[in-house]
């Protein structure tokens, strides 16, 4: 079921929509394979797709990845479309497809999300998802983006099939940041302690280290980097948090790397932007699909 494309730009620019209105466009098969590589998909990995259309992202990543996949979507007969999938291409005890919101939809167990959605839907996904999702989890979207929340990974592929626009794609990755926001104390071996503060918008770490400030501050799921200083006197530090403590190590330029470990005193929140932003800031002249 694909609409026409004057709906679909009518779309684009109303209020925001609930779930329920997502139109279905299939996404086109070589930007499926572009979704799982860039999310690198093995057969470990537990594959959510809000808004699943026919299925074939949760399908494909276990007919070509050995992976596990649930798959949700509003209109029924999709579902069952994509259940009977499960079953001819033999991985139905791999992988299930629901009729539901995707708003009601418990996410918590994935390793991989992909959507391929309105931004609008993207937008109120972002908290959600963000609250939900375990540090770590790779989300991956086609041509939709998350508005100030900006990727960890960006790709635009040819699409030869794609039913609408240009023949190419964009195809985007983020990591899901924990929360390293808050007050911690350091220690270095035979150094005395020092304070570290540590801001946090998205995967971006602002901050500073015994009131000197931290540059090039990126988290990367539960392991951070931030540096100190600058030429011959910067040092990088690297490091991964379990509970409310960091443990990693120091490095700088010309000498061996020194392990530092932080304790966190007083815990901070990481800036989301929750529901101060504006839809559709991506210039697409679609709205978004399955």
């Amino acid at each position: 079921m694909i609409r026409a494309a004057a709906a679909l730009l009518a779309l684009t620019f109303a209020a925001p929509l609930p779930a329920s209105d997502a139109p279905y466009v299939p996404t086109p098969m070589s930007v499926v394979d572009a979704m799982l590589e860039i999310a690198e998909v093995g057969a470990k990995d537990f594959v959510i797709d809000l808004g699943s259309g026919d299925g074939r992202i949760p399908l494909r990543a276990a007919t070509r990845f050995g992976a596990r996949g649930f798959g949700v979507e509003i209109e029924p007969h999709l579902v069952r479309g994509a259940n009977a999938a499960a079953k001819k291409q033999g991985v139905a005890d791999r992988v299930r497809f629901e009729a539901r919101d995707l708003f009601d939809t418990d996410v918590s167990g994935a390793t991989v999300l992909t959507t391929y959605l309105f931004q609008s839907l993207n937008l109120r996904l972002r908290p959600y998802l963000l609250a939900n999702l375990k540090p770590g989890t790779r989300v991956v979207t086609h041509e939709f983006h998350f508005g100030s929340w900006q990727p960890d990974r960006k790709t635009t592929i040819h699409a030869p099939d794609k039913p609408y626009g240009d023949p190419r794609s964009d195809v985007m990755l983020w990591i899901v940041p924990a929360d390293f926001s808050g007050t911690w104390r350091m220690s270095l071996p035979g150094e005395p302690e020092r304070e570290l503060r540590l801001g946090q918008r998205f995967q971006m770490l602002s901050g500073s280290l015994a009131a000197q400030p931290l540059a090039e501050g990126r988290v990367n799921g539960l392991s951070l980097r931030f540096t100190t200083g600058a030429g011959a006197s910067a040092l990088t530090y690297t490091g991964r948090l379990e509970g409310d403590t960091i443990s990693g190590e120091v490095l700088r330029h010309g000498a061996a790397a020194q392990p530092w470990r932080a304790q966190r005193v007083q815990r901070g929140r990481m800036d989301i932007d929750a529901g101060t932003e504006t839809p559709f800031q991506s210039g697409s002249p679609m709205g978004g699909s399955r």
